[in-house]
């Protein structure tokens, strides 16, 4: 008989009893549905060691990386400390070391955390400010900087929360930030493996770390990332991307234009006119084998998760966190 801690509780386990059962059994009440590994509703995480193969069948890899299962395919090989998604560590301290306006509603926000996080480029983190105001927001670099994390941050109407950033927070002022979460960033492994990039807006942000990580570790696959905005105010980082090109062979950067009155200033500046994913799916007609990975507004990325699974991407390889298609 094992024993499984959940927060504060620490109940036994049967040798024949799944994770689920025993939570179940000893009316704890967490998320399932179908109980056989396919809904995916169960998901856990172990923080103490890595949990039975058996148990992360099914989830993509860059889940299985941080230690991720399903709760009711899973049979512990030994004591396990378990979490839900959303519960796997306390806030961390940070504080505001740079602001920068990439463009007239987009601000790239640095900080600087004083403790351990580990995370992969493209997760994302959960900023809270001094009044508990909580807003999700994507990691837009790479591990290999310094307990540093980057974001970049679009100005919304009525958004509480970015327009405070934009306007009114200081360098130096304290933040607090939870331990990284989401699927959407790079792992190593398959480095021949092409790579297709599309994103609008700041969704950007992510893509732009997962580039760099990609980049940094050695990947040699093609490379290409197709960004894109009703008009040129809403590209960011061209000279950024288009220095990676001229650095890296494998490396393919196309900027586009979706607004109607753009043509002449899509064909003088070089960017591509169309929607991104548009002309996306349609330069890559054959995508079996490669990795997707989709940010931006959520009708072009449900439109493109369809496309591209029918273009013969596996949905094992096209990556989308739910917050990332969502409007923060």
């Amino acid at each position: 008989m094992l024993n499984i801690t959940l927060g504060e509780s620490k109940i036994s386990c049967q040798a024949n009893e799944t994770v689920l059962e025993a939570l179940l059994k000893a009316n704890i009440q967490i998320p399932y549905g179908c109980q056989q590994g396919v809904c995916q509703s169960c998901l856990m995480c172990s923080l103490d060691a890595a949990p039975p193969v058996l148990a992360q069948a099914g989830l993509k890899d860059t889940l299985q990386k941080q230690n991720y299962f399903l709760a009711c395919l899973c049979h512990p090989e030994q004591d396990m400390t378990v979490a839900l998604p959303e519960q796997q560590g306390a806030l961390l301290n940070a504080s505001v070391i740079k602001k920068q306006q990439l463009t007239p509603d987009i601000l790239r926000l640095v900080l600087q955390y004083d403790a351990e996080l580990t995370f992969f480029a493209g997760q994302f983190v959960n900023l809270q400010r001094f009044d508990g105001l909580m807003r999700s927001y994507s990691i837009a670099n790479s591990p290999q900087h310094d307990k540093i994390l980057e974001f970049h941050i679009r100005r919304l109407p009525n958004g509480q929360f970015s327009n405070w950033v934009h306007d009114e927070l200081g360098h130096g002022t304290p933040l607090t930030l939870t331990e990284a979460q989401g699927s959407c960033h790079y792992l190593p492994g398959r480095m021949e493996q092409p790579l297709l990039l599309i994103g609008t807006g700041s969704g950007l942000a992510p893509l732009y770390g997962i580039i760099n990580d990609a980049l940094a570790q050695g990947h040699t696959g093609a490379i290409h990332l197709y960004h894109g905005s009703r008009n040129q105010d809403g590209l960011y980082l061209i000279d950024e991307m288009r220095g990676l090109t001229k650095q890296f062979d494998n490396f393919n950067y196309t900027a586009c234009l979706s607004g109607a009155c753009v043509a002449e200033q899509a064909i003088e500046t070089g960017y591509a006119q169309g929607r991104a994913h548009d002309l996306a799916l349609n330069a890559n007609q054959n995508l079996k084998g490669w990795r997707v990975y989709l940010c931006g507004h959520p009708e072009m990325v449900n439109q493109s998760k369809r496309a591209a699974y029918i273009k013969g991407a596996s949905l094992s390889d096209i990556y989308a966190d739910a917050f990332l298609v969502s409007n923060r």
